[in-house]
Order: C-alpha cells, then sequence, then structure tokens
C-alpha cells in the first residue's frame, strides 16, 4: 500500500464555495476582500485561518479568512463594513439591491456574515 505524503497530513482542506462570475473575477483579481453570506449553520463554521476556494465554472481561487464578522441582517452588515471592499464596481444601494435578489428575505431573516478573505 502506497504511503500518504507528509505534507498531506498537515495540509488545509480548502471549502469549495461557488460563486457568480462578477463576483469571482473581483475575488480572483484581488479587489474584493468581502465575501457575503446568509448564516446558514454550515458557513458559521467558518472560522479566520481556514481556507475557501471560490470556483466559478471551470476556475478557482484559493483564500484564507482572516475575519468573520456575524450581523443581524444586511442593513446592518452595510453599517459596519467597506461597501468598496465587498463589491468596489458597485455603489452601497447597487450592493444592497443585487444581495437581495440572491438571497431572498426568509434567507436574510437568518442573518449575515461578511467573510473578510485575502488570496492565498
Amino acid at each position: 500500500m502506497a504511503s500518504r505524503p507528509a505534507d498531506l497530513a498537515t495540509a488545509k482542506r480548502a471549502r469549495d464555495m461557488p460563486i457568480y462570475k462578477r463576483y469571482y473575477d473581483l475575488i480572483a483579481n484581488g479587489t474584493k476582500t468581502i465575501e457575503v453570506r446568509v448564516a446558514y449553520t454550515s458557513m458559521q463554521r467558518i472560522k479566520p485561518g481556514d481556507h475557501i476556494r471560490f470556483t466559478c465554472r471551470n476556475e478557482a481561487t484559493l483564500t484564507r479568512v482572516k475575519r468573520v464578522a456575524r450581523y443581524h441582517d444586511f442593513d446592518d452588515m452595510f453599517a459596519h463594513e467597506n461597501p468598496a471592499a465587498i463589491n468596489p464596481t458597485a455603489t452601497p444601494t447597487e450592493q444592497l439591491r443585487a444581495i437581495r435578489e440572491i438571497f431572498p428575505p426568509e434567507k436574510e431573516a437568518l442573518g449575515c456574515l461578511a467573510i473578510e478573505i485575502e488570496k492565498v
């Protein structure tokens, strides 16, 4: 039986996270440093130091989580987070409208996470 490479035992696994192309490109070029997600139970397990591999079609970008902040809703999040870090190509009003198109009110009611990331 073949043995496992030594570095595999200590390597951090990355969580795959699909994302729309317009946001993927901003993460890939390093200008989007905060990803917004609904606070599903599985998402609440994300913590600083974790790796997230953002994927879109056949592309992938590996990131490391620097910080995770939880908010009651998207309005609360935008009151505390830098909109330019969430989407540098849109105004806060445009961003809020786009996020609410992705996540309907029943999802927003679960709370939201601002996940600060850096490319690895």
